[in-house]
């Protein structure tokens, strides 16, 4: 049994706590939502940030809401290396043990001492998705994109739970590879 679901290409970006929001963009900043994305609650901001590594800067990098527990910087293994920094492929909000960065926002800056990661490749899927797919939160699966540069990948971890909702995300290096556009689809095998 195969079950679609489509990808979206997650670019570079990052989630910012409480403290780090204010530290940025100013005290009792609030971020504004400019779109909201498919998971439920989750939306793009306004704002927008520079992340300074060892070699270089990442500049006007998207932050998206809402505010975290934690600063997490989620970036391709491309955007890392270009920058200087060894980023490991992490579960979101695995962060133990991840490099840090500069954060430099419009009204300050903040020096963190981990959260740079490579998000490890995922498939959100509500519980009842999930029982359509056969699958259950955190198994390991692949995935199946067809097409000219059609690839399978594996060690795609499920998302599945009452906030979540069908979609693949691959970053945007997982994406071009293979020649994922905007509508692209893949299916889950096991």
């Amino acid at each position: 049994m195969s079950y679609e679901v489509k990808i979206g290409l997650s670019n570079k970006h990052l989630h910012l706590s409480e403290e780090h929001i204010e530290a940025l963009f100013g005290a009792g900043h609030k971020l504004t939502p400019t779109k909201d994305l498919v998971q439920p609650g989750q939306f793009a901001c306004e704002e927008k940030v520079d992340i300074v590594g060892p070699k270089a800067t990442l500049k006007g990098i998207r932050v998206l809401g809402p505010a975290r527990p934690e600063t997490q910087i989620e970036l391709a293994m491309t955007d890392a290396r270009s920058i200087g920094i060894k980023a490991p492929v992490r579960e979101s909000g695995k962060l133990e043990g991840t490099p840090g960065c500069k954060l430099i926002g419009p009204c300050g800056e903040v020096e963190i001492d981990h959260g740079v990661m490579v998000a490890l490749r995922h498939v959100h899927l509500s519980d009842a998705q999930a029982k359509e797919a056969g699958v259950k939160d955190k198994d390991v699966v692949s995935i199946k994109i067809e097409g000219e540069r059609g690839l399978i990948f594996d060690n795609v971890l499920v998302r599945a739970g009452d906030k979540h909702e069908r979609e693949v995300h691959l970053d945007t290096d997982e994406g071009n590879a293979a020649g994922c556009g905007p509508d692209a689809v893949c299916t889950i095998i096991k």
